[in-house]
Parts: structure tokens; sequence; C-alpha cells
């Protein structure tokens, strides 16, 4: 997904970041990880499915008609949606039928999804389909540093978008997120009190939400997973539960993600009765167990992947390839990780007992004989009824979506609000 002239712009970054006019920082704005009852933003959702008839959407969304209307012209006069007059239903009494839609062409946002060694920097439009992306290594250099490398390389991806008018910047990472503030304590990346939201809003000039990433997976879940058209708010609660290099959990409760003014709970250090030595001092932590980078330093050690060379490091879907061709060693490794992650889930599950629990991440969706061992353990071992157990819908396009959803949540809270902000001049 990189590009020669992205690795040009970050091989100059940090002359640029000591040169460059930044643009006055913005004040953070903390995402709404949610579906509101604000009638804008019912009548936008509405529209991201595709062109709709006033009528059509009054049914979807349970409004009038007159306030369809009304937020019709709104979100028209904002610049967030467009009529398709080419689709004007004919044969029709009285006025004609005009159906609209959410401009798909004009705008963009851009999301950034900081993980522990990679970062995704992706465009999205307003409808939430993503436009492009690219990845690069998340540097691993003093946190100020790093920030400014990674702002400014989705400075170099935007600037390669030239047609669309960027509005929002989202950023999702692990780590304790201050979402009020735009800061963030991550310390697998040794980062305190990092000013993520204000390096991001002086690099891009625009406004910034910075998230928990597992809990704006989970927020994925809710805004930019297509449903029926007239489905409402999803009743009860949802576990979301996410692994690859790190691990974590989000909840959701009639289609509310909870974000704990303390920060999310954490599941990293759960026992799983591995013998893999953790950072903490313990043996057996989750983390530590089914982490990539912890797992790939395993299968090295049991010879089934080569030692890690100057110009080439083994990745996990080396691991993937030589399991798929039959060596028993890597299928071992890999469905041993499958019972712990189903235990683990069980474990979860059994403590919040959700109605549904989600299951994200590339330790989940990587490996699909996998999946089948995860669904199996998790079975044996929960102690309550059958669980509606499902995969993530983005599969191992979580942490893109997270990005995507962070940097368009505060449009689908409230659009013309939203819409406001991210068009006023930086003081």
């Amino acid at each position: 997904m990189s590009s020669p002239t992205l690795e040009r712009t970050l091989s100059t970054t940090k002359t640029a970041a000591a040169t460059a006019r930044l643009a006055p920082a913005r004040p953070a704005v903390p995402p709404e990880l949610r579906i509101t009852d604000n009638p804008a933003a019912a009548v936008l959702r509405a529209a991201a499915r595709g062109p709709i008839f006033r009528d059509i959407a009054a049914q979807a969304t349970g409004l009038s008609i007159a306030t369809v209307n009304r937020q019709v012209s709104a979100l028209l006069t904002a610049g967030l949606l467009r009529e398709r007059a080419d689709l004007t239903a004919s044969g029709a009494v009285g006025r004609p039928r005009v159906p609209f839609e959410v401009d798909t062409d004009s705008y963009v946002t851009v999301g950034v999804h900081i993980g522990a060694s990679v970062t995704r920097i992706v465009a999205a439009d307003l409808s939430g389909r993503i436009l492009g992306g690219l990845e690069i290594a998340t540097p691993q250099t003093g946190q100020d540093a790093a920030l400014t490398i990674v702002a400014r390389s989705a400075k170099a991806f935007l600037d390669r978008l030239p047609r669309r008018r960027p509005l929002w910047t989202g950023v999702a990472l692990a780590g304790r997120v201050d979402p009020a503030a735009g800061v963030v304590d991550h310390p697998r990346l040794g980062w305190q009190a990092a000013p993520v939201a204000a390096v991001f809003s002086s690099v891009l000039d625009l406004p910034v939400s910075v998230s928990a990433h597992v809990e704006a997976m989970a927020a994925s879940e809710l805004l930019l997973a297509n449903r029926e058209p007239g489905e409402g708010p999803r009743p009860g609660s949802s576990l979301y539960i996410y692994a690859r290099e790190t691990a974590g959990i989000a909840v959701t409760l009639h289609d509310r993600v909870h974000t704990p003014a303390n920060g999310p709970g954490s599941i990293a250090h759960l026992p799983t009765g591995s013998d893999a030595d953790c950072t903490c001092g313990r043996r057996g932590c989750l983390e530590a167990t089914i982490g990539e980078r912890f797992f790939l330093e395993r299968a090295v050690r049991r010879g089934v992947l080569p030692k890690p060379e100057a110009t080439r490091r083994p990745a996990i879907t080396d691991l993937y390839r030589a399991a798929d061709a039959g060596n028993t060693t890597a299928r071992d490794l890999l469905l041993e990780r499958a019972d712990i992650l189903g235990r683990t889930a069980a474990l979860v599950r059994d403590m919040f007992n959700p109605d549904r629990v989600v299951l994200g991440g590339q330790a989940f969706t990587g490996y699909r004989p996998g999946m089948e061992r995860v669904a199996q353990a998790f079975a044996e071992s929960t102690t309550l009824p059958a669980a509606d157990l499902r995969i993530s819908r983005f599969g191992g396009r979580v942490q893109e979506f997270a990005a995507a959803v962070t940097s368009l949540s505060v449009f689908y809270a409230d659009p013309v609000s939203a819409m406001r902000r991210a068009t006023r001049t930086a003081r």
C-alpha cells in the first residue's frame, strides 16, 4: 500500500517538521461512538446506503415526512447531500419525486490507526467507504517525533487527493486515551501524555478526534456496517474482543459504545497457562502469548521460521503459508493460539454475559482453520448457554475502519454542526 512518493516524504520528514510553518492547534473533538437521535443524523445515515426518496427515508428513520424534508434541505445547504434529478421517478402525479444521497465525491476524511508496529492511513468518503490507504512502520522514536512523522505521512497522502476537500482527522490507537484533551498514554510505544490531537491538527489544519482503537472498532460495527433499511437501534449489549499485536475489549449498550472515564478495561494480562514471558514480569499473559511479535519469536525458536535478517524479518503470513503447506508445527502453533483465544473469549463473555460477542483482529481472522477452533474452544469453555458469536464484518480491515469511524463519527452524530466546525477557518 505504500508508494515511492511516500517513502521520499518520510525520508525528509524530520527536516520538514523543523522548518515548516504549522497551523495553530485546534482543540480536540471527542468522537461520538454511538447512534444518536439527531434527525439530521438519521437522514444522513439513511442516505449513506445510496439514493433514497423522502418518503422512503421517512419510513426508514421513523421521522415524519415534514421533518425529513426540513433535514434534507439543511443537509443539502450544508453540502452533505446531493439530489439525483437523473433518478426522478417518472409517471407520478403531482410534484416529481427526486431522490437524494450522500455527496461521496466532494469531501474526504483521513483516518489513522497507530499500531504497535504498523500504522495505517486511510481516506474515507462521507458514506464510510474507504477510498484508499497505505501502511508505514510505526516510528519507534520519541513520541513527538513519531507523531509528526505519522501526521506528515497523512498530509502527504491527502495531497494525492486534490479534488476532494478534507474535513476531519480521526486517530485510533491502543493505550489510555483522553478524547477530550486528545492525549494518549501508550505503554507499548513508551508514550506518556502524547499530544496526538495537537500534533495532527497543527500538521493537517483539520479538526481531530482521538479514540481508543478497540472502542472505535466496536463503533464501526454500529455506524459503518450496512443494516437493513428501517432497522433501528439494536437492543441489548455487545462485547467486542480484539486480538492481534495487542488485545482489548469494548462493550456496546443499546447502540452506544461504553467509554469509561478512566479508559478502557484491559485483558492484556489475563493468564492463559502458557510459558510466554511477559514484559510485566509474569508468565502466560494473554498479549505475550498471542501477540504477533511474541508469537513469531516462538515460531523462530521452534524452527518453523528462519531467524530475522537485516533485510527480511519473518511475518505472520509466513507462518500461515507454512501451515497451509503442511508444516505440522506451524499448524499446531496456530491452533494452540486459537484454543487460547477461544477460551479467553469465553471467560470474558461469562464475566459480562452480553447478548452478542464480536471477534475482531487478525489473530482471529488471519488463519481460517483457526476460526473454527476458536468457536469450538469458546463453546467448550463458556459456562453460559450458547452465545451469538460472530466475526467482525470488516475481517482483516478492522484497523482501517476503526480509523475511518473515528474521523466520521461526529458527522454521524450531528452532521450540520460538524460541517460548520470542519469548514471553519482555524484561528
